[in-house]
């Protein structure tokens, strides 16, 4: 498609010069695999999904990069387009906002890499809790750049095992994928000390899953 062949959607308001650059990027990226319509189509998706929930307008054209990202590398994965090296695990909540974000990161941490992780919400907040920041800040883990992204049908194709957590019955099921659920509390509004249980609780059933996967944790 040329560039002079976009439209932009009528009524949408979005940075229209930025997302077509972004798209002619990946397009190059992901060369191959996926055509320019399949990469611009997830581009303005990953954008508008994002405005929806995000708090600050001015992160998510940045954001829509690494979301846009992921999602085509995902996709890429679950339809056999790149080779899976390692386990894929995803972790969803309802805001993606504490508990999902602190087993991926502690996840991503105590696999030493050996596991790649994803993280999505049902119901998405605009961002992550503040209390669960500082509670992974003191064991060293900075979810600073991190932000809660909407749970999307590529990422659940793209897992080997899924980790719910108190979202319902919002998580697409595949045949053949392993699915587990982890009774937490939800960290919003909780105290800091509460958060912290929580935290230690996650990282109890992260050194298990891990383990079930072959994967020794780090100490």
């Amino acid at each position: 498609m040329d560039v002079s062949d976009r439209r932009p959607l009528p009524g949408l308001v979005y940075p229209e010069a930025y997302l077509h650059r972004l798209s002619d990027d990946l397009s190059l990226k992901f060369s191959g695999i996926f055509g320019l319509e399949t990469v611009e189509r997830y581009v303005l998706e990953s954008y508008t999904s994002l405005l929806r929930s995000s708090r600050v307008r001015a992160h998510v054209a940045a954001r829509t990069v690494r979301f846009a990202t992921d999602r085509l590398t995902a996709l890429a994965l679950a339809e056999g387009a790149i080779a899976r090296e390692v386990p894929e695990v995803l972790f969803v909540c309802e805001q993606n906002a504490g508990r999902s974000q602190m087993a991926a990161v502690l996840t991503a941490h105590l696999s030493g890499g050996r596991v790649h992780v994803r993280s999505a919400g049902s119901m998405p907040s605009g961002e992550i809790h503040s209390i669960v920041l500082e509670a992974m800040r003191e064991i060293g883990l900075d979810l600073g750049e991190e932000f809660p992204k909407p749970l999307t049908d590529d990422v659940v194709r793209a897992a080997d095992v899924v980790i719910t957590m108190g979202c319902g019955d919002a998580c697409p099921v595949y045949p053949g994928k392993r699915y587990q659920d982890w009774d937490l509390a939800d960290p919003a509004g909780l105290s800091l000390e509460s958060v912290r249980r929580i935290r230690d609780e996650i990282s109890t059933h992260v050194v298990a899953l891990l383990e079930s996967l072959g994967v020794e944790a780090k100490a």
